[in-house]
């Protein structure tokens, strides 16, 4: 089976560089919604059987103009596929820290054991975000399933089904509306695609 992975188009705080984590509802900018169409095209043809999305607006509104296309597709809503609660983190700008997000989260997570101040772990969210997709993994029922969710969401399953070590999160980076994708077989998990935004430029 073929595991889709998408995270939502650029929100508001993406443009203003603020941190943005599960507790704030954040919509999309106009650059994030003419993003979701260009998504909408490219998988207008593909097939998808189900998706399931997280219940943020962002995410909600990227699902739904990927689902658009394909009548009869049901949105499952999870609130497992929510985005990691990153504590006193949320809304800060990275502009004004004197080191990238990433690296203060690796600071605190230390391997992924450890909590954001008034937030989450890494490894919190690695076993919700996983907890969501492993029965269609384990037991396929459908041959194609798209997760559209966020940043640290899509890197969880990533990591999840490949073997990564948490501590390796430093060295990859998921931008807006980008596509990844993991195939199951009987060779084991293979990450097919990953981080594709490849798409943008040729719409536009």
């Amino acid at each position: 089976m073929r595991l889709t992975l998408v995270r939502h188009g650029e929100t508001v705080w993406n443009s203003e560089r603020r941190v943005q984590g599960g507790a704030r509802d954040i919509e999309l900018s106009e650059l994030g919604r003419q993003q979701i169409g260009g998504l909408a095209r490219v998988f207008k043809d593909e097939p998808i059987d189900l998706i399931l999305c997280s219940p943020l607006s962002r995410a909600q509104e990227t699902a739904k103009s990927i689902a658009a296309h394909h009548a009869g597709v049901q949105i499952v809503t999870d609130n497992k596929l929510k985005e990691v609660d990153v504590g006193e983190f949320d809304g800060m700008s990275t502009v004004e820290m004197s080191r990238t997000f990433t690296e203060l989260l690796l600071d605190w997570w230390k391997g992924g054991r450890e909590r954001l101040p008034g937030g989450e772990s890494f490894e919190e969210l690695h076993e919700r975000a996983w907890s969501v997709v492993s029965p269609y993994v384990e037991q396929p029922t459908h041959e194609n399933v798209m997760v559209v969710s966020h940043y640290f969401v899509t890197l969880s399953i990533v990591f999840r089904a490949i073997g990564l070590p948490l501590d390796m999160l430093v060295r990859f980076r998921m931008d807006p509306a980008s596509i990844t994708a993991l195939e199951f077989g009987s060779f084991g998990p293979r990450l097919a695609r990953f981080n594709d935004t490849s798409y943008l430029a040729l719409n536009g």
